[in-house]
């Protein structure tokens, strides 16, 4: 199988580092990139305000970390708006996403809402996938995508764009590791996204996906078959642990990020085993 050749190369991109601080995306969002940048969470984590033009509302998504520079910007963007946040929603747990959503709701006296209950808090709500969302004078629609955590959920939004928090990345591919992801239930869910149609993806790293959403969701999908026969090729040469599999199939890798692909490659094996393709033992794997 041929390397999946990713669309974006060929798109006018900001490059690494050069994102703005905050951007109007389109009239009912505005982002703020939070200053937590790393090989993980790239650039940044992307917080989104979401409402409708002049309504005085705003809805806060993924307010990221409890750090109070963010906090600052995101209290301007809300003025330069002219509105006040109703609400906090929270795609998943981990806390580059999650961490300030409690304190900035009790702040702004706005219900944080989330699949986990640990996450929306005693007073918060917990959204059920399909609900449809009424606020700040726009509609968002709850989708499930659950695969890189199990609680992690996507906003649609009225303009046909979707907030997909860590399911896509706005450069790169999403980590989904062993053993709190799920590659079965991630590939369901990018079917499930790209089904919708987007008309952009709003990412939780990384730039926003206008040119051609349903080319990365493609290339997300083959992305990931293409990984599934590396690490069976990789074994056929002779790797039998999950580390000489890594140091094969991401030879090119910084290694700094070796201990997320391993953890992904747990993942992977973890699909394949399901699947009958290969034998688990312990941090041994072999051909059946």
């Amino acid at each position: 199988m041929s390397t999946p050749a990713d669309p974006r190369t060929t798109w006018d991109l900001p490059a690494p580092g050069a994102m703005p601080r905050t951007a109007d995306l389109e009239p009912l969002v505005t982002r703020v990139l939070a200053p937590n940048p790393s090989p993980m969470t790239l650039d940044g984590t992307n917080t989104y305000l979401v409402g409708g033009p002049g309504s005085g509302q705003a809805v806060l998504v993924d307010p990221g970390p409890d750090d109070p520079a963010h906090l600052a910007a995101v209290e301007a963007a809300l003025a330069a708006r002219d509105a006040r946040c109703v609400a906090v929603l929270v795609t998943h747990h981990h806390g580059d996403h999650a961490e300030a959503a409690l304190p900035w709701g009790a702040r702004f006296g706005a219900q944080v809402a989330a699949a986990d209950v640990r996450v929306a808090g005693p007073d918060g709500r917990v959204l059920e996938p399909g609900v449809r969302l009424a606020l700040a004078a726009t509609m968002l629609d709850v989708v499930p995508t659950p695969g890189h955590t199990a609680d992690h959920l996507a906003f649609r939004l009225e303009s046909g764009a979707v907030l997909v928090g860590d399911h896509v990345l706005g450069r790169g591919t999403s980590v989904v590791t062993h053993p709190e992801g799920d590659v079965l239930a991630y590939l369901d869910s990018l079917r499930r996204v790209h089904d919708l149609g987007p008309s952009a993806l709003y990412c939780g790293h990384g730039p926003e996906l206008t040119e051609d959403p349903g080319a990365v969701l493609d290339f997300y999908l083959a992305h990931r078959a293409f990984r599934e026969s590396q690490l069976l090729a990789a074994m056929v040469r002779g790797a039998r642990t999950v580390d000489e599999l890594v140091a094969d199939v991401y030879a090119e890798v910084p290694r700094e990020v070796w201990p997320a692909a391993a953890q992904s490659t747990r993942a992977t094996l973890a699909k394949l085993a399901a699947e009958g393709h290969v034998v688990v033992e312990g941090d041994r794997v072999r051909l059946p």
